[in-house]
């Protein structure tokens, strides 16, 4: 049975972003037409998500979230928080590694929501990227997700914390919101197939960018999370074996 719900799942995002992908392209003479577009696209994995391979999450910390756009620093262990931050918070938009808009279909519809691609071989690049893009984005009033780790991580692990999502905050006065999440206990790296169950999401309070420096509100950012990681892991059938 749990095959079958993934492949109806599978079935269903990818005949869905085909149908979808040309009303995108029809809506970009409107602003933020593609966007709209897209978010259909993210409600519809969203509930296939829930209803079909029985996937919920809880939530904690909602009023947490401010009232104007801010960073979204989260966890990211697998792809489900990609799709459930967006029904979590305002319209936003993603901060990625450029390759994937070669992907067809999904990739082309990131290059069309204004993802913000980064080289990630390239330090300096990557930096002139998400400042040039990143402001953009801002000054059309969409919020940021980064992830600060820079890629996904199974349960229990920990990456570096990049300060990109930092200095966005800084160079934009924006606001950094932490997020903690143990999605990967229910959907693991690169597997095909997602399990049921709940996943834990914290929204911690708003880091003022104004606080500290660059590395100061990362160092916030990162003691935020990484605390709250203990309080949700060891709910899934994937949670990190305890020693």
């Amino acid at each position: 049975m749990l095959i079958i719900r993934n492949l109806i799942y599978w079935f269903i995002l990818s005949s869905s972003i085909i149908l979808l992908f040309p009303f995108m392209l029809l809506a970009l003479p409107f602003q933020g037409g593609a966007h709209k577009m897209a978010q259909v696209w993210v409600r519809i994995l969203n509930w296939s998500l829930k209803h079909v391979i029985g996937l919920n999450y809880t939530l904690n910390g909602a009023e947490n979230i401010p009232d104007r756009p801010a960073i979204i620093c989260a966890k990211h262990q697998s792809g489900w928080e990609t799709l459930a931050l967006q029904e979590i918070f305002p319209p936003q938009v993603y901060v990625a590694k450029r390759e994937l808009f070669k992907i067809p279909f999904f990739g082309w519809g990131l290059k069309l929501v204004k993802t913000i691609g980064i080289d990630r071989n390239n330090s300096r690049e990557a930096n002139r990227q998400l400042i040039e893009q990143g402001l953009a984005r801002k000054n059309e009033g969409y919020w940021i997700t980064i992830f600060p780790e820079g890629t996904r991580l199974p349960p229990g692990e920990k990456g570096r914390y990049k300060l990109g999502g930092a200095r966005m905050a800084k160079m934009f006065e924006m606001d950094i919101v932490p997020v903690a999440l143990n999605s990967g206990e229910f959907w693991p790296r690169n597997s095909f197939l997602k399990y049921p169950g709940t996943v834990s999401v914290i929204i911690g309070k708003p880091i003022a960018y104004g606080s500290g420096n660059e590395a100061e509100l990362m160092a916030q950012c990162e003691q935020w999370i990484e605390s709250q990681q203990p309080l949700i892991t060891g709910q899934g059938p994937f949670a990190p074996q305890t020693k």
